[in-house]
C-alpha cells in the first residue's frame, strides 16, 4: 500500500524520475517475494474442511493468476479515463480493505515443531524435492517458459495499440481489457470445478491455446479480430497458471508446500522481468510482431514436450491423490464377479 501510494505522490507533486520507478519496483519485488509464497502456503490452514481443499486451492490459484491478467486490464481502462497518477492512487486505497480483511480473519492456532535450521540446509532440502519430483519440476519449469516467453506480450501491448492498429490509450485498454475477460472466463471454469483431477492435461493444451492465440494475434491486423485473440490469449495463460498452481499446492508435501510455492513464485514472476527485458530488445531488432510468433512458438514447443511426458507425469502423481483421498484405492482394483 505505501509502495502504490508513494508512487502516486511522486506523480501528483512532479518529482517522479525514473530511478524512483526502479527502486520502488525493487521494494515491490522484495515484498512480493515474502509476500506470495506464504499466503499460497497459508490457505492450507484457512481451509478447516479437507474435503474442500481442493475446491478452495482451485478458487485461490485462479483469483491469484487471474488477477494478474485483469489487474493490468483494469489499468489500461484506468490509465485511459483519470491518468497514470488516478490509477497508482486506487491501487493503493485498493489494500485497505485488503489489511482490514486480513485483521478481521480468525485462524485456529496451531502448534509448531521449533527446531534449529540453516538457511543453506532448507532451501537444497526444498530444491531438491521441488526438482526431484518429476511432475512438479516439469509443471515449474513450463511455467517459467510460459512466463519468460510469453507473458511479455502485455509490456509490448502499446505497441501494438500505436503502431500496429494506430490507435490511443483507449485501443490499449481495449486489447488488456479483452485479455482479462478472458482469464475471467478461465478462472470461472476452474473455480467451479469440483476435483483436481484432470487438470495435468489441461495444461499442455491450456499453454498451447496460448501460444497459438499470440501467434495469431501478432499476424492480425484487424481491431476486433485482435480483440477475439486476446480473449482466447488470456483464457489459455490463465488455464495455464492457475492449473499449475492448484496441482502443485495439492500434490506438495505439508511441510514443503512453501518452498515448492516459492520456486513457483520465482518460475511465475521472477523470470517475468527477463522476458520483458528480452522482448523488448527483440523488438528492437525484428518488431513486435515477429518477437510475439517467436514467443508464441516456443509456448506451443513446451506444451509439446510436456504433452509428451504427461502419461509418465499422471502415473506418478495419481498414488499422491490416492493418499490424498482424490482416487480412491477401489477403482484401481478389479471387481470380484459372482460365478
Amino acid at each position: 500500500m505505501l509502495q502504490a501510494l508513494a508512487l502516486a505522490l511522486l506523480y501528483f507533486t512532479n518529482n517522479i524520475e525514473v530511478w524512483n520507478i526502479l527502486l520502488l519496483s525493487i521494494i515491490q519485488g522484495c515484498i512480493n517475494a515474502l509476500d506470495t509464497p506464504v499466503r499460497q502456503s497459508f490457505l492450507v490452514e484457512m481451509v478447516e474442511s479437507k474435503n474442500d481443499l481442493g475446491n478452495a486451492i482451485a478458487l485461490n490459484s485462479s483469483m491469484f493468476n487471474g488477477a494478474r491478467l485483469v489487474g493490468p486490464s483494469i489499468a489500461g481502462v484506468l490509465i485511459a479515463s483519470l491518468g497514470e497518477g488516478g490509477c497508482f492512487l486506487i491501487n493503493g486505497i485498493s489494500f485497505v480493505f485488503v489489511v482490514v480483511s486480513l485483521l478481521l480473519m480468525k485462524i485456529k492456532p496451531q502448534e509448531l515443531n521449533k527446531k534449529e535450521t540453516n538457511i543453506m540446509k532448507e532451501f537444497k532440502e526444498g530444491f531438491t524435492y521441488t526438482f526431484g519430483f518429476m511432475p512438479i519440476r516439469y509443471i515449474i519449469l513450463l511455467l517459467a517458459l510460459i512466463s519468460l516467453m510469453g507473458m511479455p506480450y502485455t509490456v509490448l501491448m502499446p505497441v501494438f495499440a500505436k503502431d500496429i492498429f494506430h490507435g490511443d490509450s483507449h485501443t490499449f485498454g481495449f486489447l488488456m481489457a479483452a485479455s482479462g475477460v478472458g482469464a475471467l472466463v478461465a478462472a470461472t471454469y476452474l473455480a467451479s470445478r469440483k476435483t483436481v483431477l484432470g487438470l495435468e492435461r489441461i495444461i499442455p493444451l491450456a499453454a498451447a491455446v496460448f501460444g497459438v492465440g499470440l501467434v495469431a494475434f501478432s499476424l492480425s491486423s484487424n481491431l476486433l479480430l485482435s480483440v477475439i485473440l486476446m480473449v482466447i490469449t488470456g483464457m489459455g495463460m490463465l488455464m495455464q497458471t492457475a492449473s499449475s498452481n492448484t496441482i502443485l499446492q495439492t500434490i506438495a508435501d505439508n511441510d514443503k508446500r512453501g518452498r515448492v510455492m516459492s520456486f513457483y513464485t520465482m518460475a511465475f514472476m521472477g523470470t517475468a522481468p527477463f522476458g520483458s527485458f528480452m522482448a523488448g530488445s527483440l523488438a528492437s531488432l525484428i518488431g513486435a510482431p515477429g518477437t510475439l510468433i517467436f514467443g508464441g512458438i516456443a509456448c506451443v514447443a513446451g506444451a509439446i514436450v510436456f504433452a509428451r511426458r504427461l502419461p509418465c507425469i499422471i502415473e506418478q502423481v495419481q498414488p499422491v491423490y490416492t493418499r490424498l483421498g482424490l482416487i480412491d484405492d477401489c477403482l484401481d482394483k478389479p471387481e470380484k464377479t459372482d460365478s
